[in-house]
């Protein structure tokens, strides 16, 4: 179909007025053009956006349902119903001790050789593995994101100065000087062998988020927005603190993540080698420990070694499961479709 003759003196193109004639003035107007043409679209926040990523991913949904239980069962072990004393042995009535029992109905994880309930070991010996595990988080956090930031922005003499220091941490050998520095701090931290091991872990592991943040610091302080800030006149602490660190927050969070699980592996290991927490404090790297010796002894007690085990392996895998979750859902590349 070919469109009518225009008429003599009809302009080709719609005049100013004609336009502002037909448009909408009013958010009535503008609500009916938005339904009439499939335009209504809710604004997506960021955090809505990282909500929409962090649930597509199941196994990082499935990981953080099982760490919120077993940090529920560690903080509040006390209260949970029927659950036994750790340390005290279980005696029947005829003033027997009920030691290594195998698993069955009123012990659903045995005992141990001194008639200890082993699942209320393995649920206190969480408190101790998640505590040392935040607080090493919370460490590596805190030293690496200060020495990165203040290295990747400042640059000179500074970024090689902390660098440098940056790179004798990482060259040390982690274990044995964990070992040697536990043996040592188990005399000074004498009944708080936790907050040693997490005061000890966090000073050896902080190296490798520190480098990460010098990185997005270099990049970013190029950016336009801080060139900004300074031409505003404001201080350099601001300018770290407020406008370039929240921009690199994400691979803060996953590799602080990432290491909180390889501290609860440490922890465990330092624990089966004996330079851990002392008993009878339960920690799942010591109880797996005694499992082991009696089990090459022929006692056949294998519960004492597969319980805490599986405790510290989902545990590890759990916390890389969320940590694997919060690096999709931070990643600013990542889409996600529209419906």
């Amino acid at each position: 179909m070919t469109e009518p003759p225009r008429k003599q003196g009809e302009p080709i193109q719609p005049t100013v007025e004609a336009l502002l004639e037909e448009a909408p003035k009013t958010a009535a107007d503008f609500a009916a053009l938005d339904a009439a043409e499939g335009m209504a679209v809710e604004p997506i926040t960021q955090w809505a956006l990282f909500r929409a990523r962090f649930t597509r991913h199941r196994l990082a949904m499935v990981a953080a349902g099982v760490l919120f239980v077993l940090v529920v069962l560690a903080i509040f072990a006390p209260l949970v119903p029927g659950l036994k004393d750790p340390v005290q042995p279980l005696i029947d009535e005829n003033g027997r001790a009920l030691n290594l029992l195998s698993p069955r109905g009123d012990f659903w994880f045995g005992t141990d050789q001194l008639g200890q309930d082993m699942l209320a070991r393995v649920v206190y010996g969480g408190r101790t593995s998640l505590q040392v595990a935040g607080l090493t988080g919370l460490m590596v956090a805190s030293i690496g994101t200060f020495i990165g930031s203040i290295a990747g922005y400042y640059g000179g003499w500074v970024d090689n100065m902390l660098m440098r220091f940056t790179d004798l941490i990482l060259s040390l050998p982690l274990l044995p000087v964990a070992i040697v520095a536990a043996a040592w701090l188990r005399d000074t931290f004498e009944g708080r062998e936790a907050l040693s091991l997490a005061i000890l872990l966090g000073s050896l592991l902080w190296g490798t988020l520190a480098r990460i943040v010098r990185a997005e610091f270099l990049s970013l302080r190029e950016k336009e927005f801080v060139e900004a800030a300074k031409a505003a006149g404001a201080k350099d602490r601001r300018i770290i603190f407020r406008h370039i660190l929240p921009n690199a927050i994400s691979p803060i969070i996953v590799n602080a993540t990432l290491v909180i699980g390889v501290a609860i592996i440490l922890e465990a290991a330092l624990s089966f080698l004996g330079f851990g927490v002392r008993p009878p404090t339960p920690a799942w790297g010591q109880m797996a420990a005694e499992g082991g010796r009696l089990a090459v002894g022929g006692s056949g007690a294998w519960w004492m070694v597969v319980f805490p085990s599986a405790a510290l392996i989902i545990t590890v895998l759990s916390v890389n499961f969320l940590g694997d979750g919060l690096r999709d859902a931070l990643d600013p590349t990542q889409t996600i479709e529209r419906k």
